[in-house]
Formats: structure tokens, sequence, C-alpha cells
């Protein structure tokens, strides 16, 4: 063999063999066995609640969806916060550090901060998250099937407090809106009928229906007097010559009937209003106006405070709970560190840098 081949040989030794025996004693010799606990849940919603929200029209306020409730949770067990807490009641720090010395790679530093022991949180917490579904699974991993179980059974713990915040949340939204727009929905009530009350003080009149069905008492008697004349005429017609002066005399009256009619129309769009400078068209068309208003803020207000009852209605009860379909499962025997599974890899990584590492020394000794 030349001289390069030996070089070869020996890189081969030194960059894939003898690391990959470091690996392999590390990995059979020193490094501890994890045990993995397995949880799964999803939020759920209670039964009848769309449609008692339809019914009261709150579903802008109760909620954004289950689904948005998972993203939110799937996001909070991937939080510093929830590590905090854990750590708070399990003593992470203390007992992943308490490996270090003998395990070093797959244990905590001793000395670890709280966003270290973040980062190492997602090494032994993986998150599963069905987006679909809204299924959420988790495992926890420790050196100890008592802790990964622990751990497990603190997430979720944490994650049902998450959602009974959210609950909350939610619910004094709901109550506070409804609240808010009946507050807005007396104010306009009180307006309507306020402004009502002004224009009866101001016309001095109650009831404006009411008074106009009086004021037009003459011409409803008028317009009675010309039908009778009408039919009267027509009788003359048929049993009298045209130039009977009883014709003359009826077709005398219908036209003075019929002249009073127009005045007493023209008098009644014309005439001011006593009190007022207004005539009565104009008041008519601010009346009904006004009434308009007033019965347009008592719908309003009826439905206001019927949302406001449902939200409360609402309130009573918990909207959304954590439904866990796994619960934190006590592990037997020890899934990690997978050995093969990390040996292989290794292995697959050195020979690949190897090889690189070959092909450039070659490329570059070919163009020398």
């Amino acid at each position: 063999m030349r001289r390069r081949h030996w070089g070869v040989l020996g890189s081969f030794l030194g960059v894939v063999l003898l690391p990959l025996l470091l690996v392999a004693l590390y990995l059979w010799l020193i490094a501890e066995d994890r045990y993995s606990s397995t949880t799964g849940f999803t939020v759920r919603q209670e039964e009848g609640q769309a449609s008692s929200e339809l019914l009261s029209g709150l579903a802008q306020f109760t909620g954004g969806g289950l689904a948005h409730d998972g993203d939110i949770l799937y996001e909070f067990i991937r939080s510093e916060n929830i590590v905090r807490r854990v750590d708070a009641e399990l003593d992470l720090r203390s007992y992943y550090g308490g490996y270090w010395e003998s395990d070093p790679i797959f244990a905590l530093s001793p000395d670890a901060s709280i966003e270290d022991l973040h980062k190492y949180w997602g090494r032994i917490v993986l998150v599963s998250y069905d987006e679909g579904s809204g299924l959420t699974q988790i495992e926890a991993r420790a050196f100890d099937p008592d802790m990964a179980q622990k751990i497990a059974d603190a997430i979720v713990t944490e994650s049902q407090e998450m959602v009974n915040t959210l609950n909350d949340r939610a619910r004094e939204d709901a109550i506070r809106y409804a609240n808010i727009e009946l507050e807005e929905t007396q104010q306009k009530l009180r307006a309507a009928r306020e402004a009502l009350t002004k224009f009866r003080t101001r016309t001095q009149i109650v009831d404006l229906s009411a008074d106009i069905q009086g004021r037009m008492g003459v011409m409803n008697n008028l317009q009675q007097q010309l039908a009778q004349e009408l039919v009267a005429l027509d009788e003359l017609s048929s049993s009298t010559q045209s130039d009977d002066p009883r014709r003359t005399q009826a077709l005398r009256r219908i036209q003075v009937i019929r002249d009073r009619i127009a005045e007493e129309r023209r008098v009644f769009a014309n005439t001011k209003v006593p009190g007022t400078d207004e005539d009565y068209p104009t008041l008519i068309a601010e009346y009904e106006g006004l009434t308009i208003d007033r019965e347009f803020a008592e719908k309003a207000y009826s439905a206001a405070l019927a949302a406001r009852d449902a939200a409360y209605a609402n309130a009573e009860r918990q909207t959304r709970y954590l439904a866990t379909y796994i619960h934190p499962t006590l592990p037997e025997s020890p899934e990690y560190p997978q050995r093969p599974v990390l040996f292989g890899l290794s292995a697959l990584f050195l020979l690949l840098s190897w090889s690189i590492g070959v092909l450039i020394y070659y490329s570059i000794r070919d163009r020398d």
C-alpha cells in the first residue's frame, strides 16, 4: 500500500471507528436508562352550548372555537411559563441535575438557569398536536418511572388550569360585553322616550293620531254628505228631465261640498298648530320618526336584556373542559436512549463526514 492509502486508512480509524467506539462505550456503559410516560387529552365543550349561544347572540363573545383553544394549549405546554410551574412543583433542576456526573450528555447542568431548563424541556417533553381532530398527545421522559408519570400528570393539571383560565376570561368578557350592550340600549331607549316626551310637551298633544282623527271629523262628515248627494243626484237623473230645478240644486250642493272639502284639506295642510310654528304634515313626520326610534330602542333593549340573562346563565357552568383520553402511564421498562438508533445515526454521520473529507483531499491533490 502506498503512503496516501495508509493516510486514508488512518483517517478512517481516527474519524470513524474511534469516535464510534467512544459512542458505543458511552451509550451502553455510561448513559442512564430513561423512562417515558404518555398522556393524551383534548379540549371539549358541553353539549347544548352552541344552541344557547345562537339564541342569546353571544357566540361572538364566548369563544374562538375549540381548535383555537387547542392551539393555545399547545403553545402553553411548550412555553417557559409551564416549565416554571412544573419546576416549582417537582424541582426539575435538582432532579435532572443530579444525573450530571453519571450522564452529562442526557442530563441537565446543576447550575442551569430557567432558560436552560426551558431548552432542556424540549428534550424531555415531546408534544404532538393534531389540528384537525384537536387531540394532544404528550410524552414525558425521566430517569425513573415515577418521575416520568409525575411530569405527565403535572402537565395535565397545568393544562386543566389553563382551560379554566380561558373559561373564566370568556365568561368575564361575555358578561362585560352583555352589560355594556344593555347599558347602551338603556341609554338609547331613555333618549328616545325623552325625545317623544319633549315633542308632546312642545306641541301640547299627547297622542297626535287621536288629535288628527278629531280634526279630521269635519272632513269625514263632508265626505259622507258628498256621497249622499251623489246618490240622490243619480236617483233624480233617472226620474226627471235634465232641466229639472231639483237637479240644479243637487249639483249646486255637490259643488259646495267639494269646495268645502278642498278648503278643509288646504287649511289642514297649511294651518299652524296652536303653540307651534309648524303645520300638521311636518308634525306627523316628526312624530312618526320619534315613534319608530322608540319602538326600535325597545326591541334592542329587550334583545340586550335577553343576551345579558343568557350570559349570566352560561357563566354558571363550565363551558369548556379538558377530556383526558390517555391518563399518564407508569412505564415498566426504559425506552431511551435508543442505543441502536443513536449508534447507527452516529455511524452514518461519521462515515459521510469522512467520505466527504477524503473526496475533498483527493480533489485538491489531483489539481496540484
